[in-house]
């Protein structure tokens, strides 16, 4: 039997579906079943205490140090990682946003962009919110109000991928000043 172009073309496009369901683990829901984990219980009223800013924390921490750092939604024009539990803290004494600059007229004030790429390397941090080791599929921005230009206050882990050149922090606590 010689397969005839039509039969070998079905194969090639079932082929992805194939490979794509046989690296799923058996007994794990998708993400469309999957219940919703409540972001809201990382979000706290209260500013935890003796906050570091970004740029000395990444001198001294080290992956599974519990910290506490502070600092403002900045550093690129999408702080936000889209359909993830993930954002960009930055450090605001050393990064500055343009709104904060003289005869400012950014559209996207928060991307920072008249501070070097080394100085948002050095002064900014990747925040996530994880569950069983995996940042969480949920959307972070607007959460307690959380948005571009926020202060936040916050306390975590740092994560085992962590360093130097990027620094990642596992949140288990957030505050969002209004």
């Amino acid at each position: 039997f010689i397969p005839t172009h039509h039969t070998t073309m079905k194969r090639l496009l079932l082929l992805p579906v194939l490979l794509l369901s046989a690296c799923e683990k058996p007994g794990t829901e998708t993400t469309a079943t999957s219940p919703a984990i409540p972001l809201d219980s990382y979000f706290a009223a209260e500013a935890p205490a003796s906050p570091q800013a970004i740029h000395a924390l990444r001198t001294t921490a080290k992956p599974g140090d519990q910290v506490t750092v502070s600092g403002i939604v900045m550093g690129r024009e999408k702080p936000f990682v889209d359909g993830r539990a993930a954002f960009i803290l930055g450090d605001p004494t050393k990064m500055t946003p343009c709104n904060k600059m003289p005869d400012d007229h950014c559209k996207t004030p928060w991307d920072a962009c008249c501070d070097t790429p080394e100085v948002k390397r050095e002064s900014s941090a990747t925040i996530q919110i994880v569950d069983n080791g995996r940042v969480i599929k949920q959307d972070l921005k607007g959460v307690h109000g959380l948005k571009e230009l926020s202060t936040v206050t916050l306390t975590g882990t740092v994560d085992k991928a962590s360093t130097a050149e990027a620094q990642i922090i596992n949140a288990t606590q957030l505050h969002v000043q209004y």
